[in-house]
């Protein structure tokens, strides 16, 4: 068979062998790639990422001297089986699956290891437990965005959103994007985007986006019609505090305290934004910690493989909420395949090209610059390079 390996940041095709399932292992026939952001950060940062592997008990993360097959999100279809496996599914049946196998014992990253081959290749092996079917008529490009929705979905739960909350998702690459559809599909009123690109703008509103901003030119912070006050000021925000206490001690037989626990429990006491960070550059947190509204919760979820530093007293005095997501569980990439097979939501806006395999390298480099694509598909069976 025929797939792409990165070594030393080279994407290559070769000729490879077909792989051979193992126990609980499915051989499937790759139908579409996506080339995910975290793709392009460990085909160059990959050191970095592997030591933090290491440190967290897992060293087997892709290394530049590695020879790799990248790709962790796909869609496939069912060829055959391995040992110890239930067959649950005929052969030709289009699925989907969590990008993590297990070898040995040794639960592996697929696509971002040498010890488990990903889907920049005609086949590859997946996990049966881990593998679902994909509904009748969902088209497999759509399917093949479910594992990079999932991570937005999970990203717009741990946020712990209200849906009269305002977001502001920062970035609207890939990740950026289908965060904007997972809000919109959560009911959150008000979506704030804010990108650089006018290409991806011009996407982020087709995802939803009910206020786009060029952050060169206007504030996200400023943008949105603000359904609750909030401060950028400390001055400000200690006047609100002078003139609350001179309100409520002016209320007879209530206690000022008692009035101000009941605001606080009902949300009503000033609060920021709802930030999606969704760059995953080193600086991105530093500027938000810096600039978004006292109390905002920003949730990282763009993945930054580089070290990075913040003002932890800046964050601090603003009461600043941070939070780092990472992936999604089984039930979350399940819901969000049947989210994209209901309509719940439409997530074609992000494709924006499709190439084969030879077509990876340069696409790639398309996708670094930011300026003409948001997702682009590989389909091991096409001779299409130029994207």
């Amino acid at each position: 068979m025929k797939a792409v390996v990165c070594h030393e940041g080279s994407l290559d095709v070769r000729e490879m062998e077909i792989p051979r399932p193992g126990p609980g292992h499915v051989l499937i026939k790759v139908l579409r790639a996506g080339i995910c952001g975290s793709d392009l950060h460990a085909r160059v940062h990959g050191d970095v990422a592997a030591d933090i592997g290491e440190k967290v008990g897992y060293d087997h993360f892709m290394r530049p001297a590695h020879e790799v097959v990248m790709g962790h999100e796909f869609v496939g279809e069912v060829v055959s089986y391995g040992p110890k496996c239930r067959k649950r599914w005929k052969p030709g049946t289009a699925v989907v699956a969590l990008p993590i196998i297990r070898h040995d014992g040794e639960v592996e990253m697929v696509g971002l290891s040498a010890q488990a081959p990903g889907a920049y290749a005609e086949y590859m092996v997946v996990q049966e437990d881990l593998a679902m079917p994909v509904p009748d008529g969902v088209d497999v490009e759509l399917a093949a965005l479910t594992e990079p929705l999932a991570v937005a979905h999970h990203a717009v739960r741990r946020s712990e959103i209200g849906r009269r909350d305002v977001a502001v998702v920062v970035g609207c690459g890939p990740i950026g994007l289908a965060v904007i559809l997972m809000l919109k599909a959560a009911g959150v009123r008000t979506v704030v985007a804010a990108d650089l690109s006018e290409l991806r703008r011009d996407l982020a509103r087709q995802c939803g986006a009910d206020v786009v901003v060029d952050p060169a030119v206007d504030s996200p912070w400023d943008a949105a019609p603000q359904q609750r006050k909030h401060f950028t000021r400390v001055g400000d925000l200690f006047s609100v505090a002078f003139d609350a206490m001179h309100a409520l001690q002016t209320i007879p037989r209530t206690p000022w305290w008692s009035l101000m626990s009941v605001a606080d429990k009902l949300s009503l006491t000033p609060r920021g934004p709802v930030v999606f960070e969704c760059v995953g550059v080193p600086g991105m947190i530093d500027d938000l910690v810096a600039h978004v509204p006292f109390r905002s919760r920003v949730v990282v979820v763009g993945v930054c493989m580089e070290p990075d530093v913040f003002q932890p007293a800046m964050a601090g005095n603003k009461e600043i909420d941070l939070r780092f997501v990472f992936g999604y569980d089984p039930a979350e990439f399940r819901a969000t395949l049947h989210m994209i097979a209901r309509g719940t939501v439409q997530p074609r806006p992000l494709l924006t090209g499709t190439v084969g395999l030879g077509g990876a390298a340069g696409a790639f480099e398309a996708l670094a610059s930011a300026r003409s694509h948001a997702k682009i598909l590989i389909d091991p069976a096409s001779d299409v390079v130029d994207v």
